[in-house]
C-alpha cells in the first residue's frame, strides 16, 4: 500500500485542478516502470500524455491550494525529487490512475508528419558540397546531400516536424553550430536526393517547464561537465552558456525546464548505475556520496580518514577535517600538494573555500575544502586519468553531498602537519 495522500481523486478523470509533476519518460515502456516504481510508494498516482510523445507522472489530481503545501513537505522528506513542480494540466487532459485497467488509455496521437528541414549550406561545386557534408557530419551525422533545382548543392537535415524545425533552428544557429542563414526547406524545394542521410532525432517543443533553482541547476551542469564556475544561484553569462551546451549537446529538448529535468533524471539514472550510495565516516564525523564499489577502507590519521581502491579501482578518497579556518585550510591544501594527492594543481582560494586540480598520466586529483562551523573539512579524490568523465561527475557529486553528520572520533586529534 502506497502512501495516501488525501485529496487525491481516485478512479480516471479529466484533469481538474493541479498535479504533482514527478517525472516524465520518453518511452512507453520505461513511463510505465517508472510509474508503478511511484504508484508502489503513493496512492494517486497518474500517467498523462504530453507534448512530443512524453508521458508524465504525477500525483493528483489535487486542489490546487493543497499542492504547493504538500509538495513542500515531500520535498522536505526525500521522498519526492528536488525538481519536482506543481502543474496545471491542460483542460482536457486525461489522468489515467497507474493499475487501473479498466480506464481508457488515452488515444494513441500520431506525431505530425515529418515534412521539414534545416537547410545548413549550399555551394556550387559537387566535390565542395561533399566536402562541407563530411565536415558537417562531425556534429550531425544524420545530414544529408541534395543537388538544387539551380544546379547548386545543399547540405541539409531532415526531416523532422515543422515545429521541430522551427524550435530547433534558431537554437543551433546561436550556438554557432550551423550558419546564422540556414533556413527552413521543404523535400521539393531541395531537389534531387544524392545522400538521404537519416531523421534526426530532434524533439517537438513541449509546454514549457519552469527551471529549478538556480543553485540546483549550476550544480547539475556542473555534473554534466558544462559549468566550472562558482554555485552562487545566480543568473549570469556563464550559467546561460551552460544551459545551451546541455541543451545543444543532447538535443532532448529546446526548453531550458525541460532540459535541466532530463539533465537531473539522466544523472540520478547515472548514480544508480555506479552504485553511489552514502558513505558515513566516523573519524572526520562526515557523510558523503561515494562510488562504494570502487573504495575500501584502509586507514585514519589524525584530521584525515582514507579510503584506498578496491579491486584495482585505482581510486582514492581523502576525507578531512580538523578544527580551524582559512589558515588551517590552506595548511590541509598544501599537505594534500605535498602527498602528490592532487599532482602540480591548479589552486583556486577564496574565503573560506579552497579547490585544487591537477593531473598525470595516470591519474586525475581533485580536492575541495570549506571553512564551516569552526572547522576545515572536505576531501580528495583520485581517479584513474583514463575515466575523466566519470572523475568529473564524481566531484560534483562528492562537493554536492558533504556533510557533516556528527563529531568525529578524531574530533580530538592534534592538527595534522606536513610531512
Amino acid at each position: 500500500m502506497g502512501l495516501v495522500l488525501a485529496g487525491a481523486l481516485p478512479g480516471a478523470a479529466l484533469a481538474q485542478g493541479a498535479v504533482i509533476r514527478l517525472e516524465a519518460k520518453r518511452d512507453p515502456q520505461a513511463a510505465a516502470q517508472a510509474a508503478q516504481g511511484w504508484a508502489d510508494r503513493f496512492d494517486g498516482v497518474v500517467t498523462l500524455a504530453l507534448p512530443g510523445g512524453w508521458t508524465g507522472i504525477a500525483i493528483g489530481p489535487l486542489p490546487e491550494d493543497r499542492a504547493g503545501p504538500l509538495l513542500e513537505r515531500l520535498k522536505q522528506a526525500g521522498k519526492v525529487p528536488q525538481d519536482a513542480f506543481v502543474s496545471t494540466p491542460a483542460p482536457g487532459t486525461a489522468l489515467v490512475p497507474v493499475g487501473d485497467t479498466a480506464a481508457a488509455a488515452p488515444a494513441v496521437v500520431a506525431p505530425p508528419p515529418a515534412n521539414a528541414y534545416l537547410r545548413l549550406e549550399s555551394v556550387q561545386a559537387e566535390p565542395e558540397a561533399r566536402a562541407a557534408l563530411a565536415r558537417i557530419r562531425a556534429d550531425f551525422p544524420e545530414a544529408g546531400l541534395w543537388r538544387l533545382p539551380d544546379g547548386w548543392f545543399a547540405v541539409a537535415l531532415g526531416p523532422v516536424a515543422d515545429d521541430a524545425a522551427a524550435a530547433w533552428l534558431p537554437v543551433l544557429a546561436k550556438a554557432d553550430m550551423i550558419p546564422d542563414d540556414a533556413m527552413l526547406a521543404r523535400a521539393a524545394d531541395l531537389g534531387e536526393v544524392l545522400d538521404a542521410g537519416q531523421a534526426p532525432d530532434l524533439p517537438a517543443p513541449g509546454a514549457p517547464e519552469p527551471l529549478p533553482p538556480l543553485d540546483q541547476v549550476q550544480r547539475a551542469l556542473r555534473w554534466a561537465g558544462h559549468y566550472d564556475g562558482q554555485i552562487d544561484g545566480k543568473d549570469g553569462p556563464r550559467t546561460r552558456a551552460a544551459i545551451q551546451a546541455e541543451i545543444t549537446q543532447t538535443r532532448a529538448s529546446t526548453d531550458p525546464g525541460t532540459a535541466l529535468r532530463l539533465l537531473a533524471e539522466r544523472r540520478a539514472a547515472w548514480a544508480e548505475a555506479q552504485g553511489l550510495a552514502p558513505l558515513v565516516d566516523a573519524a572526520t564525523g562526515l557523510t558523503v556520496t561515494a562510488p562504494l564499489r570502487a573504495l575500501t577502507f584502509d586507514r585514519a590519521e589524525r584530521a584525515l580518514s582514507i579510503y584506498g581502491p578496491k579491486d584495482g579501482s585505482g581510486a582514492a578518497l581523502i576525507l578531512f577535517s580538523q578544527p580551524g579556518g582559512q589558515q588551517e585550510l590552506l595548511d590541509l591544501a598544501g599537505l594534500v600538494t605535498a602527498l602528490g594527492w592532487v599532482p602540480r594543481p591548479d589552486r583556486v582560494v577564496k574565503p573560506g573555500h579552497v579547490t585544487l586540480h591537477g593531473a598525470t598520466d595516470a591519474h586525475i586529483g581533485a580536492a575541495e575544502g570549506w571553512v564551516r562551523d569552526g572547522r576545515a573539512e572536505g576531501f580528495v579524490l583520485i581517479w584513474p586519468a583514463s575515466d575523466a568523465e566519470t572523475q568529473t561527475r564524481l566531484q560534483a557529486e562528492l562537493s554536492d553531498s558533504l556533510t557533516r553528520h556528527g563529531p568525529g572520533a578524531n574530533a580530538g586529534a592534534a592538527p595534522t602537519a606536513l610531512p
